[in-house]
């Protein structure tokens, strides 16, 4: 594998750019973080019509001058990295192309500029910059155990969708002839949803007995199925934190990962050695 040349332009733009241990750097990510709730707030408040119909040109100068900030970062942080690819595909590289995406969007198709609130995942950046890399870990061991029930839970969906096809099916039985609500399968099928779910919209509701009967039973069978995946996902966490040690804050100056191993030498995404 070839190795990158060094540039000491890009080096100091990472070490700005990416680091949360430099004074720089730090300053850098603390000015960005203000940015982005910032613009997060005029996105917000655009929604509100009032504002909209009084500030409607402040709010568009101000959305527009965010987004070509953003777009400047973004530029730079390809640049400054060895293998912009890298960077560009892994999770914080598309939240950043995602956070800019919907203003040029807006140009085409009205009312995208309202996407820009995904601005906001940048926020997760807060844990790096204040040092909080115990945070990184507990993240990084709800997504392994998310990975790890992907299999068991698709199952237990699966097996719930067909519940409630069926369920939907014997209430349009019961209740078709005599509810207007259960006017047919696919309206009993999303009744049943609704209060398998125990969400309980009350916009259909059953009138015979023995359809309140088996309503009763499928809110009280609802309580067991929510729990079903808790204790999947909670038994893969616990056992995901076993053996989990506290990353640090570096990001490679290479591909842009962050999430090293204290006594890490080498990225453990692409094998470059870090800084």
């Amino acid at each position: 594998m070839p190795v990158a040349r060094k540039n000491e332009l890009k080096d100091k733009l990472h070490e700005v750019i990416f680091e949360a241990d430099t004074p720089a750097g730090k300053t850098f990510d603390v000015i960005l973080l203000i940015l982005i709730m910032a613009s997060v707030l005029v996105v917000m408040m655009e929604s509100v019509q009032p504002l909209q119909d009084r500030f409607a040109s402040l709010f568009y100068a101000l959305e527009w001058g965010f987004t070509v900030l953003f777009t400047l970062e973004y530029i730079l942080r390809l640049y400054c990295v060895y293998r912009p690819s890298k960077y560009a595909a892994s999770f914080f590289g598309v939240i950043d192309l995602l956070a800019i995406l919907p203003t040029y969007i807006s140009l085409f198709i009205y009312g995208t500029q309202y996407l820009l609130v995904i601005r906001a995942l940048r926020l997760l950046r807060v844990f790096r910059i204040f040092k909080l890399g115990h945070f990184l870990v507990e993240g990084e061991v709800l997504m392994k155990a998310l990975k790890a029930s992907r299999a068991k839970i698709t199952v237990f969906l699966t097996f719930v969708l067909l519940l409630v096809i069926i369920i939907g099916s014997v209430m349009y039985l019961v209740e078709g002839g005599q509810n207007e609500g259960f006017s047919s399968i696919p309206r009993s099928i999303y009744w049943t949803i609704v209060t398998l779910t125990t969400v309980g919209y009350g916009d259909i509701t059953p009138v015979t007995e023995l359809g309140q009967f088996l309503s009763a039973f499928i809110m009280i069978l609802g309580y067991a199925i929510i729990a079903v995946p808790t204790g999947i996902v909670s038994a893969e966490m616990v056992a995901g934190a076993r053996g989990e040690e506290e990353r640090n804050t570096q990001a490679c100056r290479y591909c842009g990962a962050e999430g090293h191993d204290n006594d890490a030498v080498y990225c453990k995404y692409c094998g470059e050695r870090l800084n």
